[in-house]
């Protein structure tokens, strides 16, 4: 009988072959995959500020935040089932490196070219949002401009807690969903945990990539001046501490403590 989802073990071995694959594939397609996994990302962010522009108003801060990740859960979905490569996720394939099977400077140079790639993907989908003018509809604009806002208003450590937080789930999510076998089973364990730190309010790099510029992209539209929103506090008041905490969310919390439960000892040189 064929099994319906691998086992913890099984799920971090299957991991470690895939980082395998994905640090010695062509960079040509790693840098196409990053460019889709920014799109796909920012189609859940961009769905997310539609759905919840004016829900709160009829359903409570709580159900808002829980539609809000409900609806974004969608991109990880596209990332995981159509194939992608998303730099939150790709914490995971410190776990090949932990068991010796691919060197160190292969996760840095796949990291860099895929945040680059998310980070491109996510600008020109954000100006694609720009000149569609579907922000022209209800409230979208001024919600858009607020999430923007609220994101440059935290503080280093803030940000950088919250990103911790966010990739722990991102990178459980990836797990579960690696360990599923089938199309509902991924979805599945791509739709709680997604939903759990979006509604919670964490922090994730390549989602900010898209809502942020959004807003700066609005507010500049609008000829509105909104005081932090600025494309400064964006790379360095947000991108900076969100994408270190993501980093140590996914690496410590998911890809280290997994490899040390089911395969240290089992080190290959």
């Amino acid at each position: 009988m064929e099994k319906r989802f691998l086992p913890p073990r099984e799920t971090a071995l299957a991991i470690v072959e895939n980082g395998k694959r994905v640090t010695t594939q062509p960079i040509s397609r790693t840098v196409v995959l990053s460019l889709l996994a920014g799109f796909y990302i920012a189609f859940g962010a961009q769905l997310a500020t539609v759905i919840t522009q004016d829900s709160a108003t009829y359903l409570g801060q709580g159900l808002s935040r829980l539609l809000a990740g409900s609806v974004f859960s969608m991109g990880l979905m596209l990332v995981v089932i159509c194939g992608a490569e998303l730099f939150t996720g790709n914490s995971l394939l410190t776990k090949s490196a932990f068991q010796g099977q691919i060197p160190w400077h292969k996760i840095w140079e796949n990291w860099f070219i895929v945040i680059l790639g998310n980070l491109i993907g996510s600008l020109f989908f954000a100006w694609l949002m720009l000149h569609s003018d579907l922000w022209k509809s209800g409230n979208v604009a001024d919600y858009a401009i607020s999430i923007a806002a609220s994101k440059c208003e935290l503080s280093f450590s803030v940000a950088l807690v919250r990103g911790i937080f966010c990739n722990w789930l991102v990178c459980l999510a990836v797990f579960m969903a690696t360990a599923a076998r089938d199309i509902p089973g991924k979805i599945l364990a791509c739709y709680v945990p997604i939903m759990t730190f979006v509604a919670s309010g964490f922090e994730h790099s390549v989602a900010n990539m898209y809502f942020i510029p959004t807003g700066l992209l609005l507010a500049d539209e609008l000829g509105r001046e909104v005081p932090g929103l600025t494309w400064g506090n964006f790379l360095t008041g947000n991108l900076l501490p969100v994408t270190v905490g993501n980093i140590l969310g996914g690496v410590v919390f998911v890809a280290l403590t997994y490899w040390f439960i089911y395969l240290r000892g089992n080190t290959q040189k």
